[in-house]
């Protein structure tokens, strides 16, 4: 049932009144631990549930609940070891120019999150996912849009949600969840929240990012909105293992019917001997790969209509074609162009730019570097760029450096003589990058996503006794911080 502008307004004030119960963070961290076990616990109606609304497979989606469970563990432990909190304390200084003041300085949550779930991650980048674990591990209850692909789902996990939250004392109201469109209009305008997390379409993700800054009080809007990955494949790399380079992107580009938002959609590919062999080989690599089935059937017509209007471009061919498979499927495949199409700004081939949200990728082919470079140039931001070195480029000969050069303004993550699918949890992981990439500079994976929903706030002269526990001087709570300019752990 979708909210209405006074479910919505309920779901925020109940989210806001459970802020104080997030204080406490060993409450915190057990609450996101008691969550991964509950979710764990309902593991097979889970799946089921979500195959039967998705259909992603069970396998697929058996992976991603468990590092939905990995990422909610993730946070608790950042959340007992309080690094996250940066704190930073400076004793009066009277010789520096000019003086310092006592100043104590840590990171304060920021307050309710609104949290957009995306349609290729009903588990990850859900109503359980990195947005919403990261956002509760800095301390801020959230309020989550649930996503039409999977509405009976995100009824369940908030479900399970709740149900920890209340093991350990805290209103069931800190996971709220509306559903429809206008929910979720409502909710990135609504007074009482503080900040937003996104995962979807540019043109979605940008009218909300332009609500949220058309406030009275402007909030942060982090998106994920859209992106190429574009892959460059070295002449040297390609002569050394054309095969296994066509095989390797045929695999990554097909990966859950080409539906992760890091799927590489364009290919920078030598227009030589090399370069024929990886087409060859990449073409038999898809033409082996089986039709499957998008998320829903506005996501097919789309996909069906991107092709076809892909492929009526003049100097397009398409080896292996893409589109319509039975009356629920598509086929994967892929497009060729000449580079030299694409390096004309404004030119008709502008639409190969673009992302097409499915099995397809477009493979254009440079006849040197300076073809290449002059289409890299035109790029947007992405979330990755990807280059296939030879052992030699790789090992510091030829232009390998400068290609990472050139690659590192266009996305988030640059990845060697590797692909993009496949976004691990980790401490050092980047998940975001330039407009439209994103709509800010931080990350929806890894442990530095927690910084989204903190701000930081110092105190000045302030009397011990009235400071809070994390910067106090005996350092009651045991927390890393610079003390004095000294790094203490």
């Amino acid at each position: 049932m979708e909210a209405t502008a006074q479910g919505v307004d309920e779901a925020v004030r109940a989210a806001h009144a459970a802020r104080g119960a997030l204080a406490d963070r060993t409450v915190r961290s057990a609450f996101l631990r008691t969550a991964a076990d509950r979710l764990e616990g309902a593991k097979d109606r889970l799946v089921e549930l979500a195959d039967a609304e998705t259909a992603l497979g069970p396998v697929r989606l058996t992976g991603e609940l468990a590092r939905t469970c990995y990422q909610l563990r993730a946070f608790a432990d950042i959340v007992d070891e309080g690094a996250f909190l940066d704190v930073v304390i400076n004793h009066p200084d009277d010789t520096a120019t000019p003086p310092i003041p006592d100043l104590r300085r840590y990171k304060v949550p920021l307050g309710v999150v609104a949290v957009y779930s995306a349609s290729n991650f009903p588990f990850a980048f859900s109503v359980a996912g990195g947005d919403t674990a990261s956002a509760l591990a800095a301390g801020c209850p959230v309020v989550v849009k649930a996503h039409p692909d999977h509405p009976g789902l995100s009824e369940q996990v908030a479900a399970e949600l709740r149900a920890a939250a209340a093991e350990h004392g805290i209103p069931e109201g800190v996971v709220g969840l509306v559903h429809g469109f206008e929910a979720g209009v409502e909710l990135v305008k609504h007074p009482l929240v503080a900040a937003a997390g996104f995962t979807g379409s540019v043109r979605g993700g940008r009218a909300l990012f332009d609500a949220a800054a058309a406030r009275p009080v402007p909030i942060p809007f982090h998106g994920e909105l859209g992106s190429l990955n574009p892959v460059v494949v070295t002449e040297a790399a390609a002569a050394e293992r054309a095969e296994a380079i066509g095989a390797g992107l045929a695999g990554s580009m097909t990966l859950g019917v080409g539906q992760f938002c890091v799927k590489p959609g364009l290919v920078l590919a030598p227009a030589g001997e090399a370069g024929d062999r990886l087409l060859k080989s990449f073409t038999e690599a898809v033409g082996e790969v089986d039709a499957g089935v998008l998320l829903d059937h506005r996501m097919r017509d789309n996909f069906i209509a991107g092709v076809a209007e892909r492929a009526e471009l003049p100097g397009v061919e398409a080896p292996v074609t893409a589109g319509e498979g039975d009356e629920h499927t598509v086929r994967p495949g892929f497009l060729t162009v000449p580079a030299e199409k694409l390096a004309v700004e404004g030119g008709e081939h502008e639409l190969l730019l673009e992302e097409c949200f499915g099995p397809l990728t477009v493979v254009a082919r440079y006849a040197d570097d300076t073809e290449a470079q002059a289409l890299l140039a035109r790029l947007p931001g992405n979330l990755t760029a990807t280059v296939h070195l030879s052992e030699e480029e790789a090992a510091g000969e030829g232009r390998g450096a400068e290609i990472l050069a050139e690659l590192t303004p266009l996305a988030g993550r640059v990845l060697v003589n590797g692909w993009p699918t496949g976004v691990a949890v980790a401490p050092a992981q980047h998940h975001g990058g330039p407009y439209p990439a994103t709509t800010s500079t931080s990350t929806s994976v890894g442990g530095t996503a927690i910084e989204r929903w903190l701000r930081p706030v110092a105190y000045q002269g302030a009397p011990e006794a009235l400071l809070p526990p994390e910067l106090r001087d005996d350092n009651p709570l045991g927390l890393p911080r610079r003390f004095n300019g000294r790094l203490e752990r």
